[in-house]
């Protein structure tokens, strides 16, 4: 039976996303002969009606090495909160399910492939609940997914983030220096773990783990005594100090509001207090999630965007693309949906602490 297949891309983008997109689309209609709409704008554009385009062979041919997402994405747009500004000029939020769910029938969509994280999952799996037809790819830099092993956008990231340590390690070893870098990650210290091990950074200071700042500062000084006189400290933006709490450059309602960031900052002045060096702060951001995916990330988007067509031919709605081990199996959404934190006591921990690295 021929189908229409809608697809888009939710929340903050990552490297590989319009690998799925190409996955999707060639697998559709290489292996079943469907029919794939590319949804602009994420939920906000299903929900307002904007028309949807047509995705063909040419369409996604080159998509592979290119970063960000052809279809757009709105990083806070959820058909059950969306933002209206009330009587007193103060923004509301109402439920527009209801829209999202008959633009599917406009549109003549018979099932939904959607791209996104824990927030884009919660969507879609209340609009499993609601009759409609919707399978996830899991998407997110940050590696926090619940239920599957990695996720496309996490390889790039951490390649960005090393390649940084990297740079900054040489002009540390010229000046003298103590480099602090700042990285993405949330609530969940992958990011900072995995390139701050391959970076060769001699702190890293995670959410799981709050740090004591004296302990950083041990750190240097015996580096210094060794004769080495720089230092490379990698900062998770989630990071936060023994009783104390993670800081924030903007305040927003509920955790996708919100915007963590300033901790490298924090970091590096209290480090130039307690040691003899000049200390500099990169706090590297958005750079994370732009320029082109890695050949991992190319190669798991494309496995996960083909892998999301069969569960369409499945009609497992609600379920998940997901990779354990080495195989793309399906996890239910709502599972999906908990969070993955790096285990304090865990082997990748228990090694970093074997090589000399401090977690304050």
């Amino acid at each position: 039976m021929s189908k229409r297949i809608g697809i888009l891309t939710s929340g903050g983008d990552a490297p590989g996303l319009n690998a799925v997109i190409r996955g999707a689309v060639l697998t559709a209609q290489n292996r079943y002969g469907w029919q794939v709409v590319g949804i602009l704008k994420g939920f906000d554009g299903l929900s307002a009606g904007v028309p949807p385009v047509p995705l063909g062979e040419k369409d996604v041919r080159e998509l592979l090495a290119r970063g960000g997402t052809i279809l757009g994405a709105a990083n806070r747009g959820s058909p059950f909160a969306h933002p209206v500004e009330g009587p007193n000029g103060k923004i509301e939020y109402e439920d527009v399910s209801h829209l999202a769910l008959s633009r599917m029938v406009e549109f003549g969509i018979d099932a939904l492939i959607v791209a996104g994280g824990d927030g884009t999952m919660a969507i879609a799996d209340r609009l499993v609940q609601l009759g409609a037809a919707v399978v996830g790819v899991p998407k997110t830099i940050d590696n926090d997914l619940g239920s599957t092993d990695t996720t496309f956008g996490f390889d790039t990231a951490i390649n960005t983030a090393t390649e940084a340590l990297d740079k900054l390690q040489t002009t540390a070893e010229s000046h003298h220096r103590v480099m602090v870098l700042e990285v993405m990650g949330r609530d969940a210290g992958w990011i900072a773990l995995h390139a701050g091990v391959a970076g060769g950074a001699d702190a890293i200071l995670i959410p799981e783990i709050p740090f004591d700042i004296d302990i950083v500062c041990q750190k240097i000084r015996q580096a210094q005594l060794s004769g080495r006189h720089h230092s490379l400290i990698v900062v998770a933006e989630g990071a936060a100090p023994l009783n104390g709490q993670q800081q924030y450059r903007a305040k927003g309602e509920g955790r996708i509001g919100a915007r963590l960031g300033g901790i490298g900052h924090i970091v590096g002045n209290l480090l130039a207090e307690c040691v003899n060096a000049e200390v500099r702060v990169t706090v590297l951001g958005h750079v994370q999630r732009g320029g082109q995916p890695t050949p991992h990330d190319r190669w798991l988007a494309t496995r996960f965007g083909s892998a999301a067509v069969h569960l369409v031919a499945q009609e497992k709605w609600g379920y998940m693309v997901a990779l354990q081990g080495n195989a793309v199996t399906a996890v239910k959404m709502k599972d999906a949906i908990k969070m993955k934190f790096v285990d304090p006591n865990g082997e990748t921990i228990m090694m970093a602490r074997d090589l000399g690295i401090v977690f304050g």
